[in-house]
């Protein structure tokens, strides 16, 4: 289904389409803009409603074959553009890509359901209590970060300084040549440019388009010129560059295309000097959907024969491997170096990872998760207490989103992690069932507490588009792969490759230091180790940290650092967003546990009996009233809490309200803005931390 000029002059289109534009162009207008100010790019005359529909002239560049129907939204170059042009305005943004595309025919909504999920759906779980939420409930709000009143401020606020500062470089560029104001362009994209780089480690950027980096409307001698210009600068500054793609494209003025490219810029290796930049994503999904086989192709460069032999390379434990379920909370890394390649070959080892390490640029941590019913708080644990950037929802292709791969879903997105999708086994999936396991997948997304677009990722392109825009969690993207084929796999392996950090560790260098612990071990000849994240600050060698909340009495105690360890390379030192192993020194092993933190004596660290958190309930069959006990799972945190108050007489199904827990077992070290999901049967809830006592 397409849009273009043509249904502007006069030609029929449907009323899909109608609702799409008005939708998007109605998100344009809430923003405030001047939108008389828009020029069309051939007849530079004022575009008015006409610049939507140029904007989707190409939005669906391809109708997918596997889906079958127009839900899937194939991003093409005109719609690619008009994100970028919108990446200073996070509310048009919004409405561009969650503008409702398509509609559904009856039929569709009332065919048949496959054998294989006909009586999975739990009116209780987590997918089910999040999709059943209405636009007009509280708990709604809450799901999608809360209040947006201070949020708009903020992008009003940032709107005007951006105006201002604008207005500013324009008068200052009127009085410049054409080379001149060229070469300033230049100098100023690349201060910007090596800033990011030396705070985040690498950078995604686009020279030459609308809306990319530095100068628009090049030649092809220019856009050469002005990569020999970057490949030199960012070389002095110890990184290399890798173009990923160089094309032309249509320009906003009278040209007809410009020249542009499209590369990745990251820091060399230098384990002495530079950290290596580090991602967590978290692999989720039902069990026997292929999440270990997952993570043995990508870490080990192998591909599976179909009885087992990839995961058994990433398994923890003996039973595991008899039962071929994971059992426990595994981690295998994946390392890229500055040029994008991937170290990992067919003689990599977990246990022996520290020379790939030590030559790694970015190191990208796969969090394997269990997939049985049985496993389900270690696979929440680990949702929360390992901190991922992004969750990778395994899919199999021949069963469908069933059983728990619906929890797993949920709690992702009570979580706010942001969520791709790879679908596997489709070498033996019939294609009749893909069809159905897509479509369900799609009818999800869709419902009014998920609010994502699926994006079927065919080509190295797509790739490019869903890294570039994956943190604004309304992009869901899919892929279809074999693990035993290596269909799809190169794209995947690329989008991990460009994925950014969600969080912006380079400001938590500065904090006071914060360690939190998911793993303890007592090793012959060192000691008490514990393993965990760096969540803020910078931890080095003989450092003092408080330890605590202690088991006995919940009171923090000076401890001091012996060694560091950074997946198995022994360093001196380790920064917010890493993960480490530290030995501690004169403690022992039954003195620490999970759950328990390392905290700069300075941030006068306090452990609490009881906190307030803004809630929402998913689902309750019932009401929630006062002496209400649930299960916590807070980051690390995961404990049995009592509602001792709350704000309203009584809480039911889709409510929201703020409330007091009071722990059971013993006090908990929590800070306010953390997010918490609780369980207690089939009730489920999620909240955030708002104060602590």
């Amino acid at each position: 289904m397409r849009i273009g000029l043509a249904h502007i002059l006069g030609v029929e289109c449907t009323r899909q389409w109608q609702v799409s534009v008005a939708n998007v162009w109605q998100g344009w207008c809430d923003t405030g803009q001047d939108t008389g100010s828009l020029m069309c790019s051939k007849t530079r005359e004022p575009l008015g409603a006409l610049f939507v529909a140029t904007l989707c002239s190409t939005a669906s560049t391809k109708t997918p074959k596997v889906s079958g129907d127009d839900d899937f939204l194939c991003i093409g170059p005109s719609l690619y553009h008009a994100v970028q042009i919108t990446e200073d305005h996070p509310a048009r943004r919004k409405h561009l890509l969650t503008a409702d595309m398509t509609a559904q025919t009856a039929s569709q909504k009332h065919r048949q359901v496959h054998h294989l999920s006909r009586d999975a759906g739990d009116p209780h779980g987590w997918v089910e209590s999040i999709t059943g939420l209405t636009a007009d409930q509280p708990a709604t709000d809450l799901l999608n970060n809360g209040s947006t009143a201070s949020k708009q401020k903020a992008q009003a606020a940032d709107g005007v300084d951006a105006v201002e500062a604008g207005s500013s470089v324009v008068q200052e560029m009127s009085v410049l040549s054409l080379e001149e104001e060229h070469d300033m362009r230049v100098e100023h994209a690349l201060e910007i440019l090596k800033a990011d780089v030396s705070n985040t480690g690498e950078a995604l950027i686009t020279i030459g388009g609308p809306g990319g980096w530095g100068p628009e409307l090049l030649t092809e001698a220019e856009l050469a010129a002005i990569l020999k210009r970057v490949e030199k600068v960012m070389g002095d500054a110890f990184a290399d560059i890798t173009v990923l793609r160089q094309r032309k494209v249509p320009s906003n003025s009278e040209a007809a295309e410009s020249a542009t490219a499209d590369l990745v810029v990251r820091l060399r290796a230098n384990p002495g000097a530079v950290s290596p930049a580090e991602l967590r994503v978290a692999i989720i999904g039902n069990v026997d959907s292929g999440k270990s086989t997952m993570v043995g192709v990508l870490t080990r460069h192998i591909l599976d024969d179909g009885r087992g032999f990839a995961r058994s390379k990433v398994f923890k434990h003996g039973h595991e491997e008899a039962t071929g379920r994971t059992s426990s909370i595994g981690q295998h890394n994946l390392c890229l170096d500055s040029k994008c390649n991937i170290l990992n070959d067919q003689m990599f080892r977990s246990n022996s990872s520290a020379e790939y390490i030590a030559r790694a640029s970015k190191v990208v941590t796969l969090v394997d998760l269990a997939g049985h019913e049985r496993y389900f708080k270690t696979t929440a644990y680990g949702l929360t207490g390992h901190m991922p950037d992004y969750a990778c929802l395994i899919v199999g292709a021949n069963a469908g989103i069933v059983g728990m791969c619906k929890e797993h879903m949920g709690v992702a997105l009570a979580l706010k992690v942001p969520v791709f999708f790879v679908v596997t086994k489709v070498d033996i999936c019939p294609e009749h069932v893909l069809k159905h396991t897509l479509s369900t997948l799609q009818a999800i997304l869709k419902k009014p507490g998920v609010k994502k677009k699926p994006f079927m990722v065919r080509i190295k392109d797509d790739v490019l588009t869903c890294a570039r825009h994956m943190h604004t969690d309304s992009l869901a993207p899919v892929f279809l792969t074999s693990s035993v084929t290596g269909e799809g796999l190169e794209l995947v392996r690329l989008f991990y490759n460009l994925l950014p950090q969600r969080h912006k560790w380079h400001d938590k260098v500065k904090e006071h230091a914060e360690f939190i612990i998911d793993e303890t071990f007592g090793v012959p000849g060192v000691g008490t180790v514990i393993a965990g994240t760096v969540k803020r600050g910078v931890i080095t060698t003989n450092a003092n940290l408080m330890l605590g909340p202690d088991v006995g009495d919940g009171t923090f105690k000076l401890t001091a650092i012996k060694s560091i360890q950074y997946k198995r390379l022994p360093v001196t030192r380790v920064v917010a967003g890493q993960t480490a192993a530290l030995a501690l020194k004169k403690v022992k092993r039954n003195q620490v546990r999970k759950g328990m933190v390392l905290v700069d004596e300075r941030a006068k660290p306090k452990a609490s009996w009881e906190f307030d958190a803004d809630i929402a309930i998913l689902t309750h069959s019932t009401t929630i009233q006062p002496r209400y006990q649930a299960v916590i799972h807070c980051e690390i945190v995961r404990q049995a809490a009592r509602v001792i108050a709350m704000d309203k007489e009584r809480l039911r199904s889709g409510d929201r309200a703020c409330v007091r827990f009071r722990f059971l077992q013993r006090p908990e070290y929590l800070t306010a803005g953390t997010r918490l999901v609780f369980r207690e049967g089939k009730t489920k809830g999620i909240g955030m931390v708002v104060g602590t006592e």
